[in-house]
């Protein structure tokens, strides 16, 4: 938040008692705060930072350092300015500036100081001297891997491109662990609707189809998954997207031209996702919604199976409608494999197409558990089969 807010005062009143409970050595206050640059004078202004720090002393809080955002460099005199104004030291006075990937935020501050400052407030002693040279790599990995894929995301709110921000992150651990640049081209699913899935999806190497809520851009969705069946483009569905491929497969496959899920059409003869029983009478989502960690039994031989190298998995969930088991066996028989199945209640947690390169849809959030040194197996499979398809398209 920013100070100031009436929101956060109970949280700072919080901060500022713990000071005087726990100790100087014990607690440490870094203030991260704006240093705006104002390109029509060339010139950057100290003093919200300035203001900012005067409202923290007001409630009783002296910040120990201070991390000014920044889009250009502040230079000595700038921080030699802050530093008198603010009362802290101008070596307490550090630069965070803008950079291409967040990734590189580690490696500044270090180069500013701010590990040193951290150890010494706090009375630290280092086991061991930094080395962050293996984190260099990973940098340099994401701006100069040699292999280079585009990766279109179907969504629905893709003009508020940080709802997607564990995605974005989980396709760049995904991209580092396979020495590769990928371009993300967001596309709007009602855009697709309205101008075809051929027009905007030709020249991609992935098509990945996000969660999401609603009865906006669906079909359009639904267009970007056929398109990914059709033409044989890697396709990877989260959530929402597992749905739509589940509907895709069933109007196209297996026969069931008007199906549908509830959500969308409570009137659709075929129901391929609907409700939990015994939550079609719960007209809200927020108590009903399926939520946290879940186990998944992996089919054996699964493109799944290839990913994880287990047959247990454990992952997140946030949703409310389900594939309904009522419709397994004849979308199995279509050709979509239930590759993954909870064993608590039964439910499909994974599906594929064995008549594809690389077609996957998943009911949980693989996105939440991605790190940088550790990619999603889900993502990095896909990720590889994108380059992969982008590589053929570009030799034919």
């Amino acid at each position: 938040g920013t100070v100031g807010d009436i929101e956060s005062l109970p949280f700072l009143e919080a901060i500022r008692q713990l000071r005087l409970e726990l100790g100087r050595e014990r607690t440490l206050f870094i203030h991260l705060t704006l240093v705006p640059y104002i390109k029509a004078a060339r010139e950057v202004k100290t003093k919200p930072t300035q203001h900012s720090v005067k409202e923290l002393r007001e409630i009783g809080i002296q910040p120990d350092i201070l991390l000014c955002r920044t889009e250009v460099g502040l230079g000595p005199e700038v921080r030699e300015k802050i530093a008198l104004f603010c009362s802290v030291p101008v070596r307490a006075v550090i630069e965070a500036p803008d950079v291409r990937s967040i990734y590189e935020c580690p490696l500044l501050f270090h180069r500013g100081g701010l590990d040193r400052l951290i150890q010494e407030q706090l009375v630290l002693e280092p086991s061991r001297a930094i080395d962050l040279s293996g984190w260099e790599g990973l940098v340099r990995k994401i701006h100069e891997a040699p292999e280079r894929a585009s990766i279109a995301v179907v969504g629905k709110y893709t003009h508020l491109q940080d709802a997607y921000k564990s995605l974005v992150e989980a396709i760049t651990h995904a991209a580092v662990e396979n020495d590769a640049q990928v371009q993300i081209r967001w596309v709007e699913s009602d855009e697709i609707e309205k101008q075809g899935a051929e027009a905007l999806l030709r020249s991609v190497g992935g098509i990945l189809v996000p969660g999401g809520f609603g009865e906006r851009g669906i079909e359009g969705m639904i267009l970007a998954v056929r398109h990914a069946r059709e033409k044989e483009v890697p396709y990877l569905g989260i959530c929402l997207g597992l749905q739509c491929a589940a509907i895709e497969h069933a109007r196209h496959a297996a026969g069931l031209a008007r199906a549908n899920s509830t959500e969308f059409d409570r009137a659709t003869p075929h129901p391929v996702i609907d409700l939990l029983p015994g939550q079609a009478h719960d007209g809200e989502k927020g108590g009903t919604m399926r939520l946290g960690s879940y186990p998944c039994r992996v089919e054996p031989g699964s493109r799944a199976h290839a990913a994880y190298g287990a047959l247990e998995i454990r992952e997140r969930h946030r949703h409310r409608f389900e594939l309904n088991n009522r419709y397994r066996q004849v979308l199995a028989d279509s050709g979509l494999r239930m590759a993954g199945i909870c064993p608590d209640n039964d439910l499909v947690e994974i599906v594929e197409r064995a008549d594809h390169p690389w077609f996957v849809g998943v009911q949980f959030h693989p996105e939440l558990r991605s790190r940088l040194r550790r990619a999603h197996p889900l993502f990095r499979e896909f990720i590889r089969a994108s380059i992969a398809h982008e590589a053929a398209r570009r030799d034919r």
